[in-house]
């Protein structure tokens, strides 16, 4: 035997004062703060350079730390399972030990600057973590790049003097309402005479620009509306340029593409949008009636009116949660000019889309009116996302201060609402946020509407009128100018949920 025989108790008491040599290293590394260099570099107002250097005594108490737990329990050729001598261990698991102290150190340094530079990160660093190596001697310097909530004023946002859209509710607006959801439970019938607006067309589509075809798609089924929103385009009197059109024929229409659409080389740049009709469908409204009430959970007409009211108001509250942003985004222009950096807005931009859907979605917003959002906010996307970003920015700055957080019944509450709008579970919209890595932004979405309605519960208000949103767009999900290189994240996932939302 390489080591002396040990007896059962002997050999348990040994692991017990191994056990507590590791918790109590663990503890002394974890309460003693690094010893660091920090050099930071300001490249812009939301981008930092930021150069560390760490100590060689805190890079030997690591090192020391991941052997006192290797040590009790390391596998050593010769020697039972941790009775190999300390040196020996250290010679043979010093590659592995270094890469896990490495990112340890990493880890820890990177936290430590955060907090001693008193920096707020929205994005993780930027560094090539193969190319960084602890040195066998002496202090180990990196860097690395991180982008940084900008540094502002906080402006004066009690008392401010908004706008709040008000209205009540008449029964033509219900009526209105009605006439949108029912359509949405409509039955097309195929007909054989020319479209008219508000009539369905399936069609294939080719997008063409000198002739060549930069986009298509085999089937799309359109509603004709006076206006067809593209993810990068608009065509507007959609409905009067196909008025008349028939099964078998094709229409072209012009359009232009917006200056911001995914494919660069041809932004601002008139595109052809070549319909051939397959069908032209007629849509036939349901009965209201006993039978399909009790379908959708109605005891009785009462209170599917009561339902379509409480969607308008939802819709209302989101609309003078719009006016109080607007306004505070105006105010934090005056005071900061700064710039945001654009692969910011590029990484940000899919992220801010997906927090807008979350926030339609809970306002009760019928899935074709969320898309139309979706694409307009789309078609400007960069300054969408600057406009939305920068909101974000101060409305954090004011939660951090006000101490405003989200807690375990926000998310509950929050997960419900948008549940009950999109006819799912809680438990199955819960697991596709968690899936998709999404609950925070779900947690942003909170903490802003509180601090929303804070500012609400202390402005002063001039009412004006809300006006319902119009039912005058179609919305398809493809950019007529073709992706480009762009991977468009959100129209994906916003297709997903749709599917399950109607399996």
């Amino acid at each position: 035997m390489a080591d002396s025989e040990l007896n059962p108790a002997e050999e348990l008491q040994n692991e017990n004062n191994a056990e507590e040599v590791v918790e109590e290293a663990a503890k002394e590394t974890k309460d003693e703060k690094l010893s660091l260099q920090v050099k930071v570099e300001q490249k812009s107002a939301c981008e930092r350079h930021i150069t560390v250097t760490i100590a060689r005594e805190d890079i030997a108490r690591f090192m020391d730390k991941e052997f006192d737990e290797l040590v009790p329990v390391a596998q050593v050729p010769g020697f039972r399972p941790g009775h190999a001598p300390r040196k020996l261990v250290e010679s043979r698991f010093r590659k592995d030990v270094a890469e896990r102290v490495k990112s340890a150190l990493l880890m820890e340094s990177i936290s430590q600057v955060n907090d001693d530079e008193k920096l707020a990160p929205i994005s993780d660093p930027i560094f090539d973590f193969n190319a960084v190596e602890i040195p066998d001697s002496g202090e180990f310097t990196f860097e690395y790049d991180i982008e940084v909530r900008p540094e502002f004023e906080i402006p004066n946002w009690r008392g401010l003097k908004l706008e709040k859209p008000v209205r009540e509710f008449s029964d033509a607006d219900i009526e209105d309402a009605s006439e949108a959801f029912l359509s949405r439970m409509g039955k097309l019938q195929e007909t054989e005479e020319g479209a008219v607006s508000g009539d369905y067309i399936s069609t294939k589509l080719e997008i063409k620009y000198k002739g060549e075809v930069i986009n298509s798609s085999e089937t799309e089924m359109i509603r004709l509306r006076p206006e067809l929103l593209f993810t990068d385009a608009t065509l507007e009197n959609f409905d009067t340029q196909m008025e008349g059109i028939r099964k078998g024929e094709t229409r072209t229409l012009k359009l232009t593409l917006k200056d911001e659409a995914p494919n660069v080389l041809l932004r601002g740049k008139e595109v052809d949008a070549v319909f051939e009709v397959k069908n032209v469908y007629h849509l036939e409204m349901p009965k209201l009636d006993e039978e399909l009430l009790g379908k959708f959970g109605f005891q009785d007409e009462a209170a599917y009116r009561d339902f379509l009211k409480r969607n308008l108001e939802s819709q209302m509250e989101y609309q003078q949660e719009q006016v109080a942003r607007e306004k505070i985004t105006s105010l934090l222009l005056e005071s900061a000019d700064w710039e945001l950096p654009p692969a910011l807005l590029e990484r940000q931009a899919e992220r801010e889309l997906y927090r807008s859907m979350l926030e339609l979605q809970r306002s009760g917003f019928p899935l074709e009116k969320i898309q139309e959002h979706l694409n307009v906010l789309r078609q400007n996307s960069r300054e969408t996302t600057k406009k939305m970003l920068k909101e974000h920015f101060i409305l954090e700055r004011i939660a951090e201060e006000e101490k405003i957080d989200a807690d375990d019944a926000d998310y509950d509450l929050e997960i419900e609402k948008i549940a009950t709008q999109t006819n799912e579970s809680a438990r199955r919209v819960r697991a596709r946020l968690e899936k998709q890595n999404r609950m925070d932004v779900l947690r942003n979405q909170i903490v802003e509407r509180k601090v929303i309605q804070m500012i609400l519960d202390q402005a002063e208000f001039e009412e004006t009128t809300f006006e319902p949103y119009p039912q005058e767009m179609a919305s398809i999900d493809i950019p007529a100018g073709g992706t480009g290189e762009a991977v468009d994240e959100v129209a994906e996932e916003a297709a997903e949920e749709t599917a399950e939302t109607q399996e």
